[in-house]
């Protein structure tokens, strides 16, 4: 049976957190002098802003609670997702003796968070379909390896993995399986979130910087057995999510109908943008795709990079990634940016015949 505390660098399990005025005392009151802060105000234009945040972001979690089905005890939030990642390296990787398990191509802060620990990496590629080789993967770990990545719905490539593979990875995998669910909103595919209490090794990330359109908020979560959390809570700088941050997303979290609005917007101009993709002459392949981007395989990348550049198009070259040779990502936009760009890839197309 998997328990976090064999997985964990032995000198965190007995860690004394720092304890910040606000872990002390929760309550209201009508004077507060414990907390260092300046009482007369704040210069940012706020009376609030002048007192710490909730270090634990109580009021955000009730309400993601509620919409994704898990319980607050089982979330963690942090300044953007890719807090999380560092911090499960942080927690469970010893420097110059364990590892990670990547499965490229895939998210590259995987691999930065692990450089920056000095924390070995291990690499399994992606099948030509972008799935997962159950087998190869297997081979691979050792009594070292402590995490497995997965991004699903995957970036760069856009798909989902297949859910059985999944399954059958976190069910095998000594260490935590972090399931990266970015883009998790533009699929009709289910979270793993929801399926917490059967899998104890099971930690997914989500974040709203992309359905949300909170990219500049820097809010990310983590979902996991309230033992992970625990340690994440541990080990977090005491105020990791600013008021600001805090009190628009409580406001977002509220506008669920409006977020439905944007995604149907979202992937009924991903369908569009794949059609027309489809029928030019000049993309080799259009990549399916669960996210709000879509990879394309051309024929010289490189050279419709930098035209579509000279239009003030700007899409992600990923021609060095595995397995994307000569392939762009490009994002979904708006349906006049969507217009602008399909219109500048017939131009290239009329520019190089």
């Amino acid at each position: 049976m998997f328990s976090i505390e064999k997985i964990i660098r032995p000198h965190l399990l007995g860690l004394k957190p720092y304890s910040s005025a606000r872990d002390e005392f929760e309550g209201e009151a009508s004077v507060y002098l414990d907390a260092n802060e300046n009482n007369l105000g704040s210069l940012a234009g706020g009376v609030d802003y002048n007192r710490y945040p909730d270090p634990y972001q109580k009021a955000i979690k009730e309400k993601l609670a509620k919409l994704k089905g898990v319980r607050p005890e089982q979330i963690f939030i942090g300044n953007g997702s890719d807090e999380a990642i560092d911090l499960l390296v942080r927690l469970v990787c010893e420097p110059g003796q364990d590892e990670v398990l990547l499965l490229p191509p895939t998210y590259g802060m995987y691999e930065v968070s692990a450089n920056i620990h000095n924390i070995g990496i291990q690499r399994v590629a992606l099948d030509e379909r972008f799935q997962p080789d159950f087998q190869k993967i297997g081979q691979k770990q050792t009594e070292r390896t402590k995490i497995l990545f997965l991004c699903s719905p995957n970036n760069p490539t856009g798909n989902i993995l297949d859910p059985a593979t999944v399954e059958q990875l976190i069910t095998s995998f000594n260490g935590l399986v972090v399931v990266d669910e970015a883009y998790i909103d533009f699929t009709e595919q289910p979270s793993w979130s929801t399926r917490l209490d059967e899998f104890p090794n099971l930690v997914v990330l989500q974040t709203l910087s992309k359905a949300w359109g909170m990219a500049g908020l820097r809010l990310g979560m983590a979902f996991a057995s309230p033992d992970i959390i625990s340690f994440l809570n541990k080990i977090k700088p005491p105020y990791n999510v600013n008021v600001v941050t805090q009190e628009l997303v409580s406001d977002a979290l509220d506008k669920t109908a409006q977020l439905n609005d944007m995604l149907q917007v979202i992937v009924g101009e991903r369908a569009r943008v794949m059609e027309a993709f489809d029928a030019m002459d000049l993309i080799e392949k259009v990549y399916p795709s669960d996210a709000n981007f879509v990879l394309v395989q051309v024929p010289n990348a490189n050279q419709l990079y930098a035209f579509l550049l000279e239009r003030g198009v700007v899409v992600r070259n990923r021609s060095t990634q595995p397995g994307c040779t000569n392939c762009l990502r490009i994002t979904i936009g708006t349906p006049a940016e969507n217009d602008h760009l399909l219109e500048s890839l017939h131009a290239y197309k009329a520019h190089t015949v």
